[in-house]
C-alpha cells in the first residue's frame, strides 16, 4: 500500500515537474519577439542583439531541462522506492 502510495506521488511529481517546460518556452519566445524588434530599430547592434539573446535562451533552456530531469528521474529512476 505504502509503495502504490509513493508511486503516485510520484507520478504527480514528474507531471508537475514536467509543466516547468511552459515557462522557459514562453519566455525564449518573447526573448527572440523583442531581439527582432531590436534588430529592427537598430540593425547596426544585430550581433550583440544575438549574441546576447542566444546566452538568455541557453540560460532559460536549462531550467526546463533540470524539470524535464526531475521527471525522469521520478518516473524511471525513482529514489523515494529504496527508502520503504
Amino acid at each position: 500500500m505504502e509503495k502504490a502510495i509513493v508511486l503516485a506521488a510520484s507520478a504527480i511529481g514528474a507531471g508537475l515537474a514536467a509543466i516547468a517546460g511552459i515557462g522557459p518556452g514562453i519566455g525564449e519566445g518573447y526573448a527572440v519577439g523583442k531581439a527582432c524588434e531590436t534588430i529592427g530599430r537598430q540593425p547596426e547592434q544585430s550581433g550583440a542583439v544575438t549574441r546576447t539573446m542566444f546566452i538568455g535562451c541557453a540560460v532559460a533552456e536549462s531550467t526546463g531541462i533540470y524539470g524535464l530531469l526531475v521527471a525522469l528521474v521520478l518516473l524511471f529512476a525513482n529514489p523515494l522506492i529504496g527508502k520503504l
